[in-house]
C-alpha cells in the first residue's frame, strides 16, 4: 500500500511536468481565445511520443515508464480526472433549463442526432472498419462508437464560447445548449450499451452481468440497454431528493465536518453502484452530477463550487495532459482516414442540423449558425475516445483521429461564431436580439470549455 521514497519523488515530479504543461498550454489557448481544453491536450502532446519521445526518447522513457509505480498511479490519476469531468458535465446538463424555440429545439434534436447516428451506423457497417478495432472491439460496438462520433455535441465547449462572446443569454445560445443536453445524455447512454458489450466480450468481464449474464449479442445489448435508462431514471426521480434530505440531516456528520468530501462519497457510491451492474463507472459520474446539481442554497453552492476548482485545477487538467500523451501522431495517425472523417463527420452532422433548422422554419443563415456550433464536439468527443480505446472497443489510430476530430471542430466553432459576432451580425436572422451584446449570461459551471 506504500511507493519507496524514491518512487514517490519520481511520481512527484511526473505530476509537476504534467501539471504545468497542461496549465500553461490551457493558459496560452485561452489568451488566443481557443477552448482551454485544446491547450491542456497539447501540452501533453508535447510531453508524449510525438515531441518529447521522438526527440529525447531516453528522457521520455524515464519520465513517463510503462509500467510500475508512477505508470499504475498516473492511471488512477488519469480515472478519476475522467469521472469528475463527466461529474461536471452531468452538473451542467441538470443546470441548464432552457426555455424559448421549442419547434427549432425539437427539430434540430430529432434530425440533428438521429440522421448522424444513423449515417454513422451505416457508414460503420458498409465500409471495412476492422482496422479500427480494438481487441474488444465487435462489429456492433464499433459501429456505436462510429455513429456517435458522427452525431456528439458538446455542451462545455459551445457554452464556454457563446460565454465569451457575450451571446449566452440569447435565443440562439438556448436552442444550441438545449439539444446539446439531449444528445449528450444520449452520447452517455450508447456509451454504456458499448463498454457493456465490450466487458462482456473481455476477460476482465464484471459486474452482475458478467455473473449470470449470457455470451449473446441479443441479451447484452438487452440488458446493457435497459438497466442504464432504468438506473439513469430511478436515479433522477429518487436521486436529487434524496441527495438534499440527507445534506440536510444531522445525522450526517460526513456533510456536516466536509460538504466536499460527502459530495466526492456520493460520486464514487454511484460509480461503484455502476461498476456492480456491470455498466462503466462513467455511467455513474454522470447520474452523479445530474443529482447534486438539483441541491439549492449558498452551502450547496460553496461546496460544489470547491469541488469544481479541485476538479478542474488538477484532476482535468491531468486527465487532458496525459489524453495528450496518448496521442502518437508519429506512429498512430493516417492522415487520409482523418481527412475523410473528419469531411464526413462535419458534412453529415451540420447538413443535419441545418434540415432540421430549415424545417422549423428559421433562415438559411440562422440554420447554417446552429449547423456550426452544434459541430463541436470537444470534452463529450474527447470522453468517447478515451473510454472506446481504455476499454478496447476501438485501437489507437481510431483513438487519435476520434480526439482530433473533437479539437477541429471546437476550433472550427469558435471561429465561425466570433467572425459572426464580431461583425454585428444576427445569429438568427429575422429574430430580435440575437446578435453580440445580448448579455453573457452566467458563467457555466465547467467553465474553461472541456
Amino acid at each position: 500500500m506504500s511507493l519507496e521514497a524514491a518512487e514517490v519523488a519520481h511520481l512527484l515530479l511526473a505530476l509537476i511536468v504534467l501539471l504545468t504543461a497542461a496549465h500553461l498550454g490551457g493558459h496560452l489557448f485561452a489568451r488566443l481565445r481557443q477552448p482551454q481544453v485544446i491547450g491542456e491536450i497539447a501540452g501533453g502532446l508535447v510531453l508524449g511520443p510525438t515531441v518529447l519521445g521522438e526527440f529525447a526518447p531516453g528522457a521520455w522513457h524515464w519520465l513517463f515508464p510503462a509500467g510500475g509505480a508512477t505508470a499504475s498511479v498516473l492511471g488512477a490519476f488519469y480515472q478519476l480526472g475522467m469521472l469528475l469531468l463527466v461529474y461536471l458535465t452531468g452538473a451542467e446538463l441538470r443546470a441548464r433549463r432552457e426555455t424559448g424555440g421549442q419547434r427549432t429545439i425539437t427539430y434540430a434534436a430529432i434530425s440533428g442526432l438521429a440522421l448522424p447516428f444513423a449515417f454513422g451506423l451505416a457508414v460503420a457497417s458498409a465500409v471495412h472498419t476492422g482496422d479500427l478495432a480494438g481487441p474488444n472491439g465487435s462489429p456492433a460496438a464499433l459501429a456505436l462508437v462510429f455513429g456517435m462520433a458522427v452525431a456528439v455535441t458538446s455542451v462545455p465547449v459551445i457554452s464556454r464560447i457563446m460565454l465569451d462572446l457575450g451571446i449566452l443569454r440569447t435565443l440562439f445560445a438556448r436552442i444550441v445548449l438545449a439539444v446539446a443536453v439531449i444528445e449528450d445524455i444520449l452520447l452517455y447512454v450508447v456509451l454504456a450499451i458499448v463498454l457493456g458489450m465490450a466487458q462482456a466480450r473481455g476477460a476482465d468481464a464484471y459486474g452482475l452481468w458478467a455473473s449470470y449474464g449470457s455470451d449473446e449479442l441479443a441479451p447484452t445489448v438487452a440488458y446493457f440497454t435497459v438497466v442504464p435508462l432504468l438506473f439513469l431514471a430511478l436515479s433522477l426521480w429518487l436521486g436529487p431528493r434524496l441527495f438534499v434530505r440527507l445534506s440536510r440531516s444531522r445525522a450526517n456528520v460526513l456533510e456536516r465536518r466536509s460538504p466536499l468530501a460527502f459530495r466526492l462519497v456520493v460520486v464514487f457510491l454511484l460509480c461503484a453502484a455502476c461498476g456492480g451492474l456491470g455498466i462503466d463507472p462513467i455511467f455513474g459520474a454522470l447520474v452523479a452530477g445530474m443529482c447534486v446539481a438539483g441541491a439549492s442554497g449558498a452551502q450547496a453552492e460553496r461546496s460544489q463550487e470547491t469541488l469544481r476548482q479541485v476538479s478542474l485545477g488538477f484532476f482535468v487538467p491531468v486527465y487532458f495532459a496525459i489524453v495528450g500523451i496518448k496521442l502518437d501522431l508519429v506512429r498512430h495517425f493516417d492522415p487520409v482516414f482523418f481527412c475523410w472523417f473528419l469531411a464526413l463527420a462535419c458534412l453529415v452532422k451540420s447538413a443535419s442540423v441545418w434540415l432540421g433548422a430549415r424545417l422549423a422554419g428559421e433562415s438559411s443563415a440562422a440554420a447554417r449558425n446552429l449547423a456550426v456550433a452544434m459541430n463541436a464536439r470537444g470534452g463529450p468527443g474527447i470522453v468517447l475516445a478515451s473510454v472506446a480505446f481504455g476499454a478496447h472497443v476501438i485501437n489507437e489510430n481510431f483513438f487519435t483521429s476520434l480526439v482530433l476530430l473533437s479539437i477541429v471542430t471546437s476550433q472550427f466553432a469558435g471561429f465561425w461564431l466570433g467572425r459572426i459576432v464580431s461583425g454585428s451580425k444576427p445569429l438568427m436572422p429575422g429574430r430580435s436580439g440575437e446578435t453580440a451584446g445580448s448579455g453573457a449570461g452566467r458563467e457555466p459551471l465547467v467553465e474553461d470549455a472541456r
